[in-house]
């Protein structure tokens, strides 16, 4: 099994998740993908070569590192965050070697569209949306995250944030988690700039806001800081350590690149599950993705909505986590003759 971090992760995102696995019978693997933690020796810059970054590049990083160890087949390949679509692209392009996908946080999302006979009939009438553009002329002025991660001011913003790299990293999580109780997420209605404004601020932020000052607002006090069990400050320290070291340049970097049109199309065979969490916004951040994962993956076994997990979904409830990807890896899994959701408790 290769479990796949993201942003901002490491490897060491899957502690919980290592020996359950490996006890059920998998050799598991969780690398610090390109660009993170301990794959980089010095910081990514935002002018160094965004090639590398690609979809396809980075599921070559996991072949790669999936031959170099010696084995021809991985029985699950599981991705949070940034490391869902990564994981969704293994899949779709090796499923001969990836024999089945789990996504957390990150719904499936279908590969890229190349218009058909674009020679012979006219481009769509319908104006596309500006949603930088609509987001910045509400009356409260908005940005969506996405868009401030691809700045070249983003990296500055949150390495050198005021408060520090430890407390940015505890605010993010926190924001992120059920620990954070204005996480109420709910499906929108269409990608416009009003229905994304519902969502909290660390995704669709102030316009006149870094990610430093937008998750300062939220910090944690210190009786909250101590309650959290499932990111203690030695947990913290590791991640702070990492970002303090390489700052956020490369996970920032995958923001930055585009999909791959060379698999237009295609869809995902492999048995795939997703796991999301209740309290968190992820799941339906991209309005219509989280009902269209059966028309993306041809094969998906089921849909697993945790209870009393936010964004940290394997740090928050690693249980469900273990429970759900040993389960698909072994093939102790039913299929799913219509698209349901599996609260776990």
């Amino acid at each position: 099994m290769v479990l796949l971090h993201g942003f901002p992760e490491l490897a060491y995102t899957w502690r919980h998740q290592l020996l359950p696995l490996a006890g059920a019978g998998f050799h598991v693997i969780a690398p610090d993908l390109r660009g993170y933690g301990r794959s980089v020796s010095t910081a990514v810059t935002f002018d160094d070569d965004l090639l590398p970054y690609s979809a396809l590049n980075r599921v070559s990083d996991i072949l790669g590192l999936v031959r170099a160890l010696g084995y021809e087949k991985v029985a699950a390949i599981v991705g949070h965050d940034w490391g869902g679509p990564t994981a969704q692209w293994c899949s779709m392009v090796r499923p001969d070697v990836f024999r089945s996908v789990v996504s957390l946080s990150t719904p499936f999302f279908g590969s890229p569209t190349l218009p058909l006979a674009r020679t012979t009939r006219p481009a769509a009438s319908a104006a596309s949306v500006d949603i930088d553009k609509d987001l910045a002329a509400l009356p409260r002025p908005r940005k969506h995250y996405f868009t401030y991660s691809a700045t070249r001011d983003a990296n500055e913003n949150m390495w050198h944030a005021p408060q520090g790299v430890h407390d940015l990293l505890r605010a993010l999580y926190y924001f992120k988690s059920a620990d954070f109780k204005g996480n109420g997420p709910f499906p929108l209605k269409s990608w416009s700039a009003p229905e994304l404004a519902k969502m909290p601020t660390y995704y669709i932020m102030d316009l006149d806001k870094g990610m430093a000052e937008t998750v300062a607002a939220e910090m944690p006090s210190k009786a909250q800081i101590n309650a959290c069990k499932w990111l203690t400050e030695d947990d913290l320290a590791v991640y702070a350590t990492e970002y303090s070291r390489t700052g956020f340049q490369g996970g920032l970097n995958y923001y930055r690149v585009g999909a791959d049109p060379s698999f237009s199309g295609r869809t995902i065979d492999v048995p795939a599950f997703y796991i999301g969490g209740d309290s968190e916004w992820a799941v339906y951040q991209s309005p219509g993705a989280f009902e269209a994962m059966r028309t993306v993956c041809t094969n998906l076994r089921g849909v697993h909505i945790v209870t009393r997990a936010g964004h940290s979904i394997p740090e928050e409830q690693p249980e469900q986590v273990n429970k759900t990807a040993s389960g698909i890896s072994s093939g102790g899994h039913r299929h799913l003759s219509e698209l349901s959701v599996i609260k776990n408790h």
